[in-house]
């Protein structure tokens, strides 16, 4: 608002008519004081051309900064475009997990059977590697909470299993950087 009122004042200072035609006592036209009128008329020009140039090399700037921050948006977006569609997946996923875990009922299947659906299985993973999915947890890691959910702690004695992964219930997936679903795990804690 203070802007807008500079700009108003200026624009009266500098729509204000010099006059060629004042004359002095004598009838002459007094050029210092047109002289003095003319450069106080150049400065609020000036001015305002300064002002014009600063609201435009503003403008320039923030339309730039807009335009970075529109691709930004848009490399995301195309980054993680199949997020949704990936997730959907993701329970079929456990459910080739939770069939090949039942160890009694997977052995008691055709073995033809078992490799058709692991090798099903692997071109799934394959796809999901080329769209940057990564599948993550596994007995023998490091616990780490921004991408392990604890379900249960399980105490042991050995100290290489201090908070360690001890089984893995559900595993993680990423994409790209973006946590899908933390791996669901038990953790080892030494007791104390």
């Amino acid at each position: 608002m203070n802007d807008e009122y500079k700009e108003s004042e200026v624009k009266e200072e500098t729509n204000e008519e010099i006059t060629f035609e004042e004359t002095n006592e004598e009838g002459e036209v007094d050029i210092r004081d047109t002289v003095k009128k003319l450069r106080q008329k150049i400065k609020l020009l000036e001015k305002e051309k300064q002002e014009y140039l600063d609201l435009s090399q503003r403008t320039k700037a923030d339309y730039i900064n807009f335009k970075k921050e529109v691709e930004e948006k848009r490399a995301d977006d195309r980054k993680y475009a199949t997020r949704r569609f990936i997730e959907d997946i993701i329970p079929v996923l456990d459910a080739y997990d939770g069939a090949r875990n039942n160890t009694q009922a997977w052995e008691a299947v055709d073995a033809n059977w078992r490799i058709g659906i692991e090798y099903i299985f692997g071109q799934l993973l394959s796809v999901l590697e080329k769209e940057n999915v990564t599948r993550y947890g596994n007995v023998g890691d490091a616990f780490d909470p921004l991408l392990h959910e604890t379900l249960e702690s399980i105490k042991v004695t050995d100290e290489q299993l201090n908070d360690t992964v001890v089984k893995v219930l559900q595993s993680g997936y990423k994409l790209h950087d973006y946590i899908l679903r933390p791996a669901r795990v038990h953790v080892g804690v030494i007791e104390k």
